[in-house]
């Protein structure tokens, strides 16, 4: 099944290749495609388990789901997550 969530605090290509190596990683998720422009991330999966794994990975990175709390220490994250995207 393909999922679209949008999420908060993405702001370039840095955000995007975390975000992509991080949710690729998760078992029986495939297909991760992060857009910037639009704020999403769409992938692939078997179940809705691994939609709501990959719901709370976006949200440790700082990335929360569009309508979650997105708290300063989310924004917080998102900054290193974005840093770290940069330097891979």
């Amino acid at each position: 099944m393909t999922t679209i969530i949008k999420i908060q605090n993405l702001k370039c290509g840095g955000c995007a290749n975390t975000i992509m190596k991080k949710i690729s990683t998760i078992e029986n998720v495939t297909n991760v495609n992060v857009s910037i422009e639009e704020s999403t991330v769409t992938f692939d999966s078997l179940s809705q388990n691994e939609i709501t794994i990959v719901r709370h990975k976006m949200a440790v990175l700082g990335y929360p789901a569009d309508g979650e709390s997105n708290s300063v220490i989310s924004k917080a994250k998102s900054y290193f997550s974005c840093a770290s995207g940069k330097m891979a």
